[in-house]
């Protein structure tokens, strides 16, 4: 395949389990469920589905529909929308949406990292003979033992980018993302079978409805959802670049936003019913994914095969979204640069991953830069986006794109949720998250 030659996903269902695959992430394996343990259990699931399915889906047909139109990334595709309209530094702006997911590849790598030295650690066998696993994990994150796991998870998402969209990307989440629900189902069963699992499922499926009434759960769920399916403005765009354009862009994103819903909630039922049968914190926090369920499988019944399942899941998990977020700036340096997919991978995964060395050395450093993607950077670029989109652009044509090829097209009804309710959530979304210091 030439440079100039842009790649297309072979399928729908391919296109579709790539975005479930980038829409899942730690967001819905790590944060869903002790979110949903800090604000109230099934309460908090009422204004999320509410955001996740209005909002989320909102998002995702923006990007889609953007990146399809225009058959390039953010970059690009800002460049010619501003320039229609006889502005020539669209481009620059597109750069900051491109640099909030990149950013979040930075130290999204690491965290994968982690995740792949936890694996091992299941497959050893160590969670039984560790004593005290929160001393553990903090005698390994921040530390240069964090490097050579840092270095795999790059080299395994370099490994799958050079072989493209439709051999790499499609061929390996057609795989992973089955057998991540596949396992999450079976873990699921275990889960609630465990003596005492039955609060725990209370918990999530009994309302604690004065939840409702604090302002924090409905800021939360929104960020919750807002971030989950919809990234930065960027993310999902490059995905729909490669669509073709009979593809049903309304299907495809509501079928990624209910596989996405569903993988929140079967980790939800996985985790919490276990944490209540153990007798721990299901508010816990970030703590839950490296020191809680560790400590749970130290004490369940076929605890090792269990640990070794879930942190596996995980793996298919967190991979499938760092797919997604190289791709980002490796399109972007294909596009711009003229080069190949392999040397755009090779500079980007060198870049990042030295970008990134001085945040395995420090876990304040780690949350600094973190904070700062997540709560400006990405914020900023998703508001960015809807504007172009729907405002630069213009709303009616964008509709008429996301239509394009559409079994049930979107009527003139949308265009003002769009246009003025979604891009101003947009909004609200940053300026919250300033205010709390994240909401994502």
């Amino acid at each position: 395949m030439s440079v100039n030659e842009r790649e297309t996903w072979s399928s729908r269902i391919g296109f579709v389990l790539s975005c479930v695959g980038a829409a899942i992430g730690l967001g819905n394996i790590w944060l869903f469920p002790w979110r949903l343990g800090a604000y109230g259990g099934a309460a908090f699931l009422i204004p999320y589905l509410f955001f996740v399915i209005t909002l989320g889906s909102t998002g995702l047909m923006e990007e889609f529909a953007f990146g399809r139109e225009r058959k390039a990334g953010a970059i690009q595709a800002f460049k010619e929308v501003y320039a229609e309209r006889g502005i020539d530094w669209g481009d620059k702006l597109g750069v900051i949406p491109v640099l909030g997911v990149t950013g979040v590849f930075v130290f999204y790598a690491i965290v994968v990292g982690w995740i792949l030295k936890y694996f091992v650690l299941a497959l050893q066998g160590q969670f039984a003979v560790i004593d005290k696993l929160p001393a553990y994990f903090g005698s390994f994150a921040g530390t240069p033992k964090t490097i050579i796991w840092h270095l795999l998870a790059i080299i395994i998402t370099i490994l799958v980018l050079r072989l493209g969209v439709k051999d790499g990307i499609e061929r390996i989440n057609k795989v992973m993302m089955p057998t991540l629900f596949v396992i999450l189902f079976i873990l699921l069963l275990r889960s609630l079978t465990l003596p005492g699992a039955l609060e725990g499922i209370k918990f999530l499926l009994v309302p604690e409805w004065s939840k409702l009434a604090n302002p924090k759960t409905w800021i939360m769920a929104l960020g919750q959802a807002f971030f989950t399916v919809s990234l930065g403005g960027a993310a999902m765009l490059v995905y729909g670049s490669y669509l073709d354009e009979d593809a049903d862009i309304p299907a495809s994103a509501l079928q990624t936003v209910i596989f996405n819903t569903t993988a929140s909630f079967l980790a939800a039922f996985v985790i919490i019913p276990a944490v209540f049968a153990f007798g721990l914190d299901p508010k816990a926090g970030p703590p839950l994914l490296f020191i809680t369920l560790p400590n749970i499988f130290k004490q369940m019944p076929g605890g090792y095969i269990f640990s070794v399942l879930f942190f596996l899941s995980i793996i298919f998990a967190a991979l499938s979204s760092t797919m997604n977020l190289m791709e980002v700036p490796v399109e972007a340096l294909m596009q711009r640069l003229k080069i190949s997919r392999k040397k755009s991978v090779i500079l980007v995964g060198g870049l990042t991953f030295a970008v990134g060395l001085p945040l395995d050395l420090s876990m304040k450093l780690f949350g600094h830069f973190a904070d700062f993607v997540t709560i400006y950077l990405i914020p900023i670029g998703a508001v960015m986006a809807a504007v172009t989109y729907f405002w630069v652009y213009d709303i009616t044509k964008a509709r008429q794109a996301i239509n394009q090829g559409s079994d049930n097209p979107l009527g003139t009804w949308w265009e003002p949720f769009a246009k003025y309710v979604f891009t101003i959530v947009a909004g609200v979304v940053l300026i919250l998250g300033i205010i709390f210091g994240g909401i994502g």
